[in-house]
């Protein structure tokens, strides 16, 4: 039986869904596609390379029908934060997306995407250098904010302390401010995105 990678892609992320990362292994990839471990060494020479493309697969899906470059009259900045809210709805759409997400290298697949990323930016004024170092810091802000955000569902039966506002007014206030995930993730979003303004339009560092 001939194996499609697409569908190894789709089983492995349905596995994913319903096992968990930890869950996940070639033996049970196979026996799940109906064929034996080895079949899937002509796609993929291990664990983690599966996992490479997994990622790599789940960010091109999230751009589908986009052209992956800013629309008519759309800013750098504007394009490159929906991009970023783009990758978070995609790890939070599936269990693990975070984990998954985290410590996974480009593939050779990915290498167009992050060309036209990089080149928005260095069209913007960066240089490559600092495209490159803009792109990790904001994937590693948005990997690291879900996977707290994916840990924070596996906790939410937890009893939480409480609290007198009384005693401590300003960690009562900011604490309703940190249950507002959509609304923290943008703020430290834009807050990152202010840095790179700053450093575009040459505004002097303190």
């Amino acid at each position: 039986m001939a194996l499609d990678r697409e569908k190894v892609l789709d089983t492995a992320l349905r596995l994913i869904d319903e096992v968990g990362l930890d869950g996940l292994s070639l033996r049970r990839l196979a026996k799940e596609l109906g064929v034996q471990a080895p079949a899937l060494y002509w796609h993929f020479s291990s664990k983690k390379e599966l996992l490479d493309h997994l990622v790599a697969a789940a960010n091109d899906r999230a751009e589908q029908g986009t052209t992956g470059l800013p629309a008519p009259g759309e800013t750098w900045d504007e394009w490159l934060a929906e991009g970023m809210r783009v990758r978070r709805r995609a790890m939070l759409a599936h269990r693990d997306g975070a984990r998954l997400a985290s410590g996974n290298r480009p593939t050779p697949d990915s290498f167009p995407r992050i060309e036209r990323t990089l080149g928005v930016l260095v069209e913007a004024g960066f240089t490559p250098e600092d495209a490159a170092r803009a792109v990790i810091v904001l994937g590693h802000y948005v990997s690291g904010f879900v996977l707290d955000e994916q840990g924070d569902a596996d906790r939410e039966d937890d009893e939480q302390p409480a609290l007198d506002p009384e005693e401590f007014p300003l960690l009562a206030a900011g604490g309703k401010a940190v249950l507002e995930r959509d609304t923290l993730f943008e703020y430290g979003l834009q807050r990152l995105l202010d840095g790179m303004r700053a450093q575009v339009n040459g505004v002097p560092r303190p």
